[in-house]
């Protein structure tokens, strides 16, 4: 019995896991989608809008 639950403890870890690195995907596509925006619409100065 223990060993059954250890198992379902461990396959509820690696879901969580695996739902957290699918949300944090689609973070990095729209991070990288306003990053590219950024390039193409500058400011009339040609500053960046980052410091960096």
């Amino acid at each position: 019995m223990g060993a059954l639950l250890l198992v379902l403890l461990l396959a509820l870890v690696l879901g969580g896991v695996g739902f957290a690195i699918h949300i944090l995907w689609w973070v990095a596509v729209v991070v990288l989608a306003l990053w590219v925006l950024g390039f193409f619409f500058r400011g009339s100065g040609g500053g960046r809008w980052y410091r960096w």
